[in-house]
C-alpha cells in the first residue's frame, strides 16, 4: 500500500528543464538550439501568427461572408409554465418584473415547460405553441403584446450646435 510520503510521479512522466548556452558538453551550447543566424535566431525574432512570408495570408485570400447584427437582436426573458402555475389572475410582464422573475422593460416569452392547472390570463410578447395550448386547455386566455425597443436619444450637452 502506498503512503502519501512515498508518492512519486510515474517514471518518464517528468522531464528535466533544458538549460541552454552553457557549453558544448551539455548538448545545448553554441547556438542553443536556434541554428545559425536568421530572424528566428535573434532575440524577439518571432513571426506574428498567420504571417506567410509576405504571401497574401489565408484570412485575406478567402472571401468575407455572413453577418449577425447583435446590436439590434431581440433577446427575450424566458418564463415557464411551472413559474406561472404559482401565480393567480392576470399575468403581465409588469407583474413578472415586480416579482423579480424577469428584467423590467424586456420582452417576455412563455415556454411550455411544466403543467398548468388553473385558468390564467397571460399577456406576453411571445409564446411557444405548447405554452399557448396548455394555457387555453386550462381555461385561460392568451394575449400577444407588441414590442418595439425604442432607442433613448443621446443627452443634449451645452456645447452641442456650436
Amino acid at each position: 500500500m502506498s503512503k502519501l510520503g512515498n508518492l512519486k510521479p510515474k517514471a518518464g512522466s517528468k522531464h528535466k528543464r533544458k538549460i541552454v548556452g552553457r557549453g558544448d558538453g551539455s548538448g545545448l551550447g553554441g547556438t542553443s538550439g536556434k541554428g545559425h543566424k536568421g530572424q528566428k535566431a535573434r532575440s524577439g525574432g518571432k513571426i506574428r501568427w498567420g504571417f506567410e512570408g509576405g504571401q497574401m495570408p489565408l484570412a485575406r485570400r478567402n472571401p468575407k461572408f455572413g453577418f449577425k447584427n447583435t446590436n439590434f437582436k431581440t433577446t427575450y426573458e424566458i418564463i415557464n409554465l411551472t413559474q406561472l402555475s404559482k401565480l393567480d389572475g392576470t399575468v403581465t410582464p409588469e407583474t413578472l418584473s415586480q416579482l423579480g422573475l424577469v428584467k423590467k422593460g424586456e420582452p417576455v416569452k412563455v415556454l411550455g415547460n411544466g403543467e398548468l392547472s388553473k385558468a390564467l390570463t397571460v399577456k406576453a410578447h411571445k409564446l411557444s405553441a405548447s405554452a399557448k395550448a396548455a394555457i387555453e386547455k386550462a381555461g385561460g386566455s392568451v394575449e400577444v403584446l407588441e414590442f418595439s425597443k425604442k432607442r433613448e436619444p443621446k443627452a443634449q450637452t451645452a456645447n452641442q450646435g456650436k
